[in-house]
């Protein structure tokens, strides 16, 4: 179970493991319910929690974020959820009667707590689990060396991109990340294929590539 870290005055506790899945997109029908964007078509995470989370829109975080446990989201009970075509969902929520109050809705983020994820197949990562994550290439000599950390995961259509801030770590063992003649953060993409990722572990934070540390 996550850990609980902050809850407003007469809500439930707020987990500290909260993923951004989807966004409240308009009112639906006139009885209260929500149609909502889900980020994933399959949206089994979103079906698979009771209590859902949302949030105003924060420009500065990347969907699938990690949330921050002092950004106090509204807690949704959902009493019946469906899927409507595509990656759109219809939404009954407790304390949502009418159509007003779902249309003041319109535009609120859509979190849910990690471990409300199944289970991912074999050789099969989320998202969320890769940021984060130490990435290691080769160097000229063909030794494994740190190049960075992976701070996002794109899709280009064809497979999934690692967006890699170059970094080491400093004598202190703490992360420094490396960036350019004005201050911006020296980024790689790296393809997420098997062509060039041998190994991913999650639980130690860490991805081994062949991606050419001089690249």
């Amino acid at each position: 179970m996550p850990s609980m870290v902050s809850h407003a005055s007469s809500g439930p506790l707020v987990p500290d493991d909260l993923v951004e899945v989807g966004r409240v997109t308009a009112a639906h029908g006139v009885r209260g319910e929500l149609k909502v964007q889900a980020y994933s078509p399959q949206a089994d995470a979103l079906f698979n929690a009771p209590t859902w989370w949302l949030k105003a829109p924060d420009s500065s975080l990347d969907p699938g974020a990690l949330s921050r446990a002092h950004e106090n989201p509204r807690a949704l009970t959902i009493r019946s959820c469906r899927h409507q075509g595509g990656q759109f969902l219809v939404v009954q929520a407790e304390g949502l009667a009418d159509r007003d109050a779902a249309e003041a809705l319109r535009g609120q983020t859509v979190w849910v707590p990690r471990t409300a994820f199944p289970a991912a197949e074999a050789d099969e990562y989320y998202w969320v689990d890769l940021i984060g994550c130490d990435f290691y290439g080769l160097s000229q000599a063909g030794a494994l060396t740190l190049l960075g950390r992976v701070d996002q995961v794109l899709d280009n259509g064809a497979h999934a991109l690692l967006q890699v801030v170059r970094g080491q770590l400093d004598t202190a063992g703490q992360w420094q990340a490396q960036a350019d003649a004005k201050g911006r953060p020296l980024q790689v993409l790296v393809p997420f294929v098997a062509a060039h990722v041998q190994h991913v572990d999650i639980a130690g934070r860490r991805i081994e590539s062949d991606w050419p540390a001089d690249f």
